[in-house]
Order: structure tokens, then sequence, then C-alpha cells
């Protein structure tokens, strides 16, 4: 049985990511290789970007501080704290309008 607090992990993915040249920092919480299913802390600092990278499964973006923007092509969606952003099937990328902690939780396609 896993208990996490979410919010000592943004916390502490956070402070990894000022710290790091590439302002970014993660943790995977839940699953890997073994599992289908994978959950990962992301930290990045305002400004910060993941690049387009395509859709590895089914995906969920939960906004666990700050403000980011998930864009794919023409279309873009904003969430703040709270907030659960469905990741689309296409390639896409993340950025962080304000210093900003995500989980993203994916399906992985076997």
């Amino acid at each position: 049985m896993i208990n996490t607090s979410l919010t000592a992990l943004a916390r502490e993915q956070l402070e990894l990511a000022r710290a790091a040249s590439s302002g970014r920092s993660s943790n995977t919480v839940f699953g890997g290789r073994q599992h289908q299913l994978r959950q990962t802390v992301i930290a990045l600092m305002a400004g910060r970007k993941l690049d387009d990278h395509a859709n590895p499964g089914e995906a969920t973006v939960h906004v666990v501080q700050g403000r980011v923007r998930l864009e794919t092509g023409e279309n873009a969606w904003e969430g703040a704290s709270g907030h659960l952003i469905e990741v689309p099937n296409a390639n896409h990328s993340l950025l962080a309008i304000e210093d900003s902690v995500i989980l993203l939780t994916v399906v992985l396609r076997h």
C-alpha cells in the first residue's frame, strides 16, 4: 500500500528544479517498467517547457501547483492548481506559466 503526500513531493521536486540548470525535476511515484500505469511528479520553473513529444498512451495532467499550458499544434489548454487536463492523442508540449508542479498519469500502450 502506497500513501504519499503530493504536497511534500511537490515541494521537494520544486526545490530540485530550482537548483537544476534545466529548471525541471521529476520523480516517478508509481509504476515503472513492470506496470501499465505510471504516475510522475514533474516540477517546471516558470518559462520552462517539456518540448513536443508523442503521447505514449492515455494520459492526464493534474496541476498540483502553479499554472501550465498544454499545447498541440493549433490547440492549447491552460490549467491552474487543482485542474485536470486530458492529454490528447497527439504530439504535445507543456509550458510552465508559473513555477509549477504536475502529476502526470499515463497508461502505457503495449
